[in-house]
């Protein structure tokens, strides 16, 4: 058939969607379904004929519905992307097509209606005026760590002088729920250890230990939180607990003394140690701040720059949003029909988070090719290396990045990267101390 027979029209709907009209001349109809039948007559058993010799017009009579069906398939998939060529379209997802099938001597039209990718010009991306927080670790912050690192060495020890519980105790406690004056098995426990101050358990319990004797017992009343979806059924009720205090210990700490420093092996002392504190929250501050500058830049970016997006593109992102949402709240226990009610309460939020990731990466894409900022070979087998390295199973972590979707991540990621540095080494950047006046400059 002669494709340049067919006319094409393309109008605008909007800046990121196209209707694309055909006008198929009925003569590339009819030489498309001469093919089409003649494949058929070549595939079909009839009784009464050869392969390959079956009448024209029995061939019709048995199969005239199927082949139109396929004529139709072959000029949308053969005329559709040719138009998408010509026309210099790069379409974002599958077309919604408009046909009324095959007439007789008479030209086949179709309609196809396409979001395509957003043509942008980027605006304003050199010479943006930004901000840098930066924070420097306090002996303070090293101190802390330092307090987290005996406390995960700590051991539990019977107080030693009669006292009543006080935060951050650790008792035995028994105790016995009930739920309108009915004991619930679910809500009671023998010899538990429960660490006052934790707030891991409902809301209101643990203040009314504080202040409890070794041997006490003691009737406490709570009321479940109304969103409570450990139980679904206790969400809401009053209850009233029994609890016997059995036992109280105290976290003891080891002292910062050689003996706390030999629990690290590649630490030959507590001043080898607390650089290391000091040098790996210093690492944290600076990658925050880092990510905090690249959000101004993405913001500034967004700012200067309006254009609209593919629906299609919004949706697939949003959807991926959801899901990964939903397998976070599994993870926390949460049951599906809890979890599908609080993806419906934020649905708006989570559509605009969709939206704006769209279209920084639209963004983000346009620079990289006006200033030829892509991934290249080397960089992207480079960066699967080191993710590769990185697992236990490096063969496995390999074969999943032979995948083309994985791949097209990392060159996104990649190039995204290479963006932002573009834009930041172009930056005026005023770099500030956290609770400071100015301290400096960079461009």
């Amino acid at each position: 058939m002669s494709d340049a027979t067919t006319a094409v029209k393309v109008e605008d709907v909007s800046p990121v969607k196209k209707r694309l009209s055909f006008d198929v001349p009925w003569q590339d109809v009819k030489n498309e379904m001469d093919a089409v039948y003649r494949k058929v007559n070549r595939t079909v058993n009839v009784r009464g004929f050869r392969k390959g010799k079956v009448p024209r017009n029995i061939l019709e009579n048995l199969y005239q519905e199927s082949v139109k069906e396929e004529t139709v398939t072959n000029l949308i998939e053969r005329l559709y992307p040719e138009a998408l060529r010509k026309n210099e379209l790069f379409a974002a997802c599958r077309p919604d097509i408009e046909q009324h099938g095959i007439e007789e001597e008479k030209d086949f039209t179709f309609i196809a209606t396409v979001e395509v990718e957003p043509v942008i010009e980027p605006q304003g991306y050199t010479e943006l005026v930004l901000e840098k927080r930066v924070q420097e670790v306090t002996d303070e912050e090293v101190a802390d760590k330092l307090v987290e690192y005996r406390q995960r060495l700590a051991t539990l020890e019977d107080i030693k002088e009669e006292r009543p519980v006080q935060e951050g105790d650790t008792i035995i406690l028994d105790f016995s729920g009930f739920i309108d004056g009915i004991a619930r098995k679910e809500l009671s426990a023998d010899n538990f250890f429960f660490d006052v101050g934790a707030k891991r358990f409902i809301p209101g319990f643990e203040e009314q230990l504080v202040g409890m004797t070794n041997g006490e017992t003691k009737e406490i009343k709570v009321r479940f939180p109304e969103d409570y979806h450990v139980k679904e059924d206790l969400a809401g009720k009053e209850a009233s607990f029994t609890v016997t205090v059995k036992g109280i210990k105290e976290q003891k700490l080891p002292p910062l003394d050689e003996s706390f420093v030999a629990n690290f092996a590649e630490f030959k002392s507590l001043d080898e140690l607390k650089a290391d504190i000091r040098q790996k929250l210093q690492e944290f501050k600076d990658t925050r701040a880092q990510n905090e500058l690249q959000e101004a830049i993405v913001s500034e970016l967004l700012k200067e720059n309006e254009f609209e997006v593919p629906d299609c593109y919004v949706e697939r992102e949003y959807q991926y949003l959801l899901a990964d949402v939903g397998r976070k709240m599994a993870m926390e226990g949460l049951p599906s029909d809890k979890a599908g009610e609080i993806q419906a309460k934020y649905e708006d939020q989570y559509r605009q988070a969709a939206l704006r990731m769209v279209k920084v990466s639209s963004l983000l894409n346009s620079i990289a090719r006006k200033e030829s900022l892509h991934a290249t070979e080397n960089e992207v087998k480079a960066r699967i290396e080191e993710i590769a390295a990185q697992s236990r199973d490096h063969e496995a972590m390999q074969k999943y990045f032979s995948e083309r979707a994985v791949i097209a991540g990392l060159i996104g990621e990649i190039s995204n990267k290479k963006v932002l540095k573009f834009i930041e080494e172009r930056a005026k950047i005023t770099t500030v101390k956290e609770g400071a006046k100015l301290v400096g400059e960079a461009g």
